[in-house]
């Protein structure tokens, strides 16, 4: 007898592509229940099928939102990124800066001067000095993950 685990190739898709439902549970629309169609686990199945209940089986909002699991501020939502950009909004974006914000090339550049007349300068010394000159607080790895783009920059 195998030991191994069966793979389930759709949830290791739906979690790629960042539209793994994280609590099916919540899902109690018969269709979902009933069918193996219905996928509870697929996010842009439940939002679709719950925008549909309401715009043309004319469910209430509330009902919708609690058969699948969301919250009516969460429909709305929902509703709102759908008529803009169709299925497409149901695909999860990336959080959160996409690039170094705080680090302009300014002051990397300040920092790689400081660091040439000094070498014994530490990174906490240099969180120091972008705050004095700058005015802006940084984390230690900002300025470490700044001077490791600017060496690989450097060796291309």
């Amino acid at each position: 007898m195998s030991t191994r685990k069966k793979i389930d190739h759709k949830l290791e898709s739906l979690k790629e592509a960042g539209t793994l439902n994280p609590y099916p549970e919540k899902v109690r629309d018969l269709l979902f229940q009933k069918s193996e169609f219905f996928d509870p686990r697929d996010m842009m199945q439940v939002k679709y099928e719950m925008i549909r209940r309401v715009t043309s089986d004319n469910w209430p909002i509330s009902r919708a939102s609690r058969s699948f699991g969301f919250s009516r501020p969460s429909f709305y939502q929902t509703k709102t990124e759908f008529n803009q950009s169709g299925l497409a909004a149901f695909i999860a974006k990336r959080r959160g800066p996409r690039a170094a914000h705080k680090l302009s090339l300014e002051v990397v550049q300040f920092l790689e001067q400081e660091k040439l007349k000094d070498d014994s300068l530490r990174t906490a010394d240099l969180v120091k000095l972008v705050e004095t000159q700058f005015g802006i607080k940084v984390h230690r790895r900002s300025i470490e993950r700044a001077f490791n783009r600017s060496k690989k920059k450097q060796n291309r």
